[in-house]
Order: C-alpha cells, then structure tokens, then sequence
C-alpha cells in the first residue's frame, strides 16, 4: 500500500490562497502520476488537476485553469496544489491520489479509476 497524507486545507475567505500538501513515505511519488481530486457535498468526486511522473506535465480541469498550480518535489515526497483566487464553489473535500508507473513517461490520468491509491482527504472552505 501506498500511504499518502493531505494538509493544508483550511476555511479562507473568497480571493484568498491556500496551499495543499501530499506527502508520501519513502520515495514513491518519484515513480508516480499524482492526482488530485475534490467532492463537494451531495456532488461526485471530480478532477482537479494531474501531474505525470516525468517531465512535470500538468493537467486540469476548466473550473481551475488560471487559478490553481500542481507542483511536485520528489525529493521530499511531497507534492502541492497552490490554489490562488479561491471561490465559493471551490468548496471540498481535497484527495490526493497516486499511480505507480514503471517507466518513465508523461502521461496524466485525469479521471478515479486512474489512480489505485487515495488519501483520507483535506476540508477546504471558501466563504464570501
């Protein structure tokens, strides 16, 4: 199993930024495409944004682009979600998500079943 932890969420006000973290033990993000994910209340878990394992290609869906920025630091097992101009319906659940890959390649994988390994989740809430 591939243990991932989120932080960072938080209750901001709209126009505001927070910074999501998702850490991984050992080295397993170097090896991996990361995702991450959000569920609203009474909304199904959607897409956010992706990164693949190599080359730092990033991906994300329309209601984000401009706004929040998918980084990733090997090194320290760690990648982040910088989210900037936050809105009200930014509101959610934040998941981090892995997929082992055994090659390197650019690859971005933007949909659940792409990705076997989740994390428990980060509260983030945006008021106006």
């Amino acid at each position: 199993q591939v243990q991932l932890v989120e932080s960072g969420g938080g209750l901001v006000q709209a126009g505001e930024s927070l910074r999501l973290s998702c850490a991984a033990s050992g080295r397993t993000f170097s090896n991996c495409a990361v995702g991450w994910f959000r569920q609203a209340p009474g909304k199904e878990r959607e897409f956010v944004a992706g990164i693949s394992r190599s080359g730092g290609r990033t991906s994300y869906a329309d209601s984000v682009k401009g706004r929040f920025t998918f980084s990733r630091d090997d090194a320290k097992n760690t990648v982040y979600l910088q989210m900037d101009s936050l809105k009200p319906e930014d509101t959610a659940v934040y998941y981090c998500a892995a997929r082992v890959l055994l090659s390197p390649n650019f690859l971005v994988f933007t949909t659940k079943d792409g990705y076997p390994y989740w994390g428990q989740g980060t509260q983030v809430t945006v008021s106006s």
